[in-house]
């Protein structure tokens, strides 16, 4: 059965209700609180699943005009902050860290030198 939420209009209490399809809109609703049969539908937000392919052809399409990013750190580093975001999945702080730099002006290469270690693994091509 589906979730409603109500606001009574006595009270100000908010509340869910359970209702079938069918009862929703025939049945009277009360306040879980109050009694109040003064009540009405609050509307809640709505959230909308997008795939992983979805995502990345919004974000393909967002940044396409972005050429040229390697002179410009700061629309880099705004770039990847809303991929990062984009992508909805935690990163590491590293990536935070990255992104700020960028967008302070700091070049890809000085961030390199200041985090040597960024790019991967210690030990190097050694191993």
């Amino acid at each position: 059965m589906p979730t409603y939420d109500f606001v009574c209009n006595s009270c100000n209490q908010r509340f869910d209700i359970f209702l079938t399809f069918n009862e929703y809109g025939k049945k009277k609703v009360t306040c879980a609180h109050c009694g109040s049969k003064d009540v009405r539908r609050r509307m809640t937000k709505v959230r909308i699943a997008k795939s992983e392919e979805s995502r990345m052809d919004s974000m393909t399409d967002e940044f396409s005009g972005f050429e040229g990013l390697e002179e410009d750190p700061k629309a880099m580093g705004q770039m990847m902050r809303k991929m990062g975001k984009e992508m909805g999945e935690d990163l590491p702080p590293e990536f935070d860290e990255v992104v700020d730099r960028l967008e302070s002006g700091q070049s890809p290469e000085d961030i390199e030198k200041a985090i040597p270690d960024l790019g991967g693994e210690a030990g190097g091509d050694d191993e």
